[in-house]
């Protein structure tokens, strides 16, 4: 009877026993909670991330408050991330440039593959090659004709080194051949230096340009995914277009620092889930030009660390041509 009585009571005892893990999930969030975005405000990783994160706090019951701290191409918001405390309440909202960061920059003040959990991905969107009206630019096959008819003389925008926008616009020079010159801005210069046309054509994420293709202010050429974009259904993609290999998936989503309790990592990717399926988050979204894309953390763990090079650089020759070896 003692026996029994002693083995009772370890089986009751273990079941008290909760990994810090399971912890540390059951009682977050009790705080609100900080996002760091690593670019200018209004880019369209803001304009997603608040959009889905808005439904998330209202199913926590605490909100996510989203901070810029731009620079260095990203890499400045992204090492104060890495180096916050695990603590659940920090996280990084960055997209598809997060793994091409490694190749372009030698040294980082972050390791991307050790300082970083991935958490949830919010979803992928296109981005599209535009220019301006006054260009008279009607196709990509003209755009690249009008650059190999004066080499080095055409440039193009880009929010930043490293960003998806240099990225997309590097796919498509490397596919077609052509001698450009990249310039790139912070903010939203690049867009206004396009529309006066002192820049010729420049690849952004869907969201912010709809309205000014709308509008008539830019004439959008193509989008860099591999199938049409349903909120640009009659604009054709770069492979339509002649160029297969110009295809470059602009995604984003959020990563928290190394060593955040995987049970808050995996609450916070089920409410995120979870709000991402309410049809009117759904409406929302395509709106934006987003589709979303359920995964599980190991998957976007892949995703995260590896797409941007993956779909970038389809062989170590692409490598040596960006100056990347």
């Amino acid at each position: 009877m003692t026996l029994v009585r002693t083995l009772c009571g370890a089986v009751a005892g273990a079941a008290l026993i909760v990994s810090p893990s399971t912890a540390g999930a059951q009682t977050w969030p009790a705080r609100a909670m900080q996002v760091i975005s690593p670019f200018t405000a209004g880019n369209a990783n803001d304009t997603v991330a608040r959009v889905v994160l808005d439904q998330v706090s209202r199913q926590l019951g605490q909100a996510f408050i989203i901070e810029n701290r731009p620079g260095a191409g990203g890499t400045v918001g992204a090492a104060y991330v890495a180096k916050a405390d695990p603590d659940g309440y920090t996280y990084l909202l960055h997209s598809s440039s997060l793994g091409s960061l490694v190749l372009l920059h030698k040294t980082l003040p972050y390791d991307t593959l050790r300082d970083f959990v991935p958490v949830v991905l919010f979803g992928v969107q296109p981005s599209v090659l535009l220019v301006a009206p006054s260009k008279g630019i009607k196709t990509v096959a003209e755009l690249v004709a009008a650059a190999k008819a004066k080499p080095g003389s055409l440039n193009f925008a880009s929010a930043g080194i490293g960003s998806a926008s240099h990225m997309a616009a590097e796919r498509l020079r490397l596919a077609a051949g052509i001698d450009v010159q990249h310039i790139p801005f912070r903010g939203a210069e690049g867009l206004t230096e396009l529309m006066a046309g002192r820049i010729d054509f420049y690849f952004i994420p869907i969201a912010p340009a709809l309205a000014l293709i709308e509008q008539g202010k830019v004439v959008a050429l193509a989008v860099s995914t591999p199938k049409r974009a349903s909120a640009l259904p009659d604009v054709p993609t770069t492979a339509e277009a002649g160029y297969p290999d110009a295809a470059y998936v602009f995604w984003g989503g959020l990563s928290a620092p190394a060593k955040t309790p995987r049970g808050i990592i995996d609450k916070l990717h089920d409410e995120t889930q979870k709000a991402l399926d309410v049809p009117a988050m759904r409406e929302r979204l395509a709106k934006l030009g987003v589709q979303p894309q359920p995964m599980s953390v190991e998957q976007f763990e892949g995703e995260s660390h590896y797409v941007g090079v993956v779909l970038l650089f389809r062989n170590l020759e692409e490598l040596g041509e960006f100056g990347f070896l």
